[in-house]
């Protein structure tokens, strides 16, 4: 069961509320949250907040694949997976993306989300970009749409 979704932030903020609710089941016997969150140092420079911006197609079928190829490589067929990207301009502290896994057992969902997070970071077109206290920006390097039919 997937649940994804990109998320204007000027419409609504992530919270974990929604993911508990998703990945909630008696058929579960372990559930781990992922949530990352702007943070105010990068690469030595200050960081005052991150606008993301995202091909969302491109996005939710990067999501459902990663979904599906963990059926593949994991081999992890009873799972529930929640995933929300923010897109906009976020401070500070607050969630960019929320991972929410629940599966049979606990090393299962433990290697789901790991799984899940570093297949997002290498493969779905989402980019930010930073800024700074000293008010410069500066777009981050991001995934390229190759090959990709839209």
């Amino acid at each position: 069961m997937l649940h994804a979704k990109v998320i204007d932030i000027k419409e609504k903020k992530l919270t974990l509320s929604e993911a508990e609710k998703f990945v909630s089941s008696s058929n579960f016997g372990a559930s781990i949250y992922f949530t990352g969150t702007v943070r105010n140092q990068n690469n030595n420079k200050n960081v005052i907040g991150i606008t993301y911006d995202s091909h969302d197609e491109l996005v939710l079928k990067s999501f459902k694949e990663i979904y599906n190829e963990a059926d593949e490589k994991l081999k992890i067929k009873d799972k529930s997976v929640f995933i929300e990207h923010a897109k906009g301009y976020l401070n500070l502290e607050e969630i960019s993306i929320i991972i929410a896994v629940a599966c049979k057992h606990r090393d299962q969902a433990y290697v789901l989300s790991r799984y899940i997070i570093e297949e997002i970071k290498k493969k779905t077109p989402i980019w930010k970009k930073e800024h700074y206290a000293d008010n410069q920006s500066e777009w981050l390097k991001g995934n390229p749409l190759i090959n990709e039919k839209i």
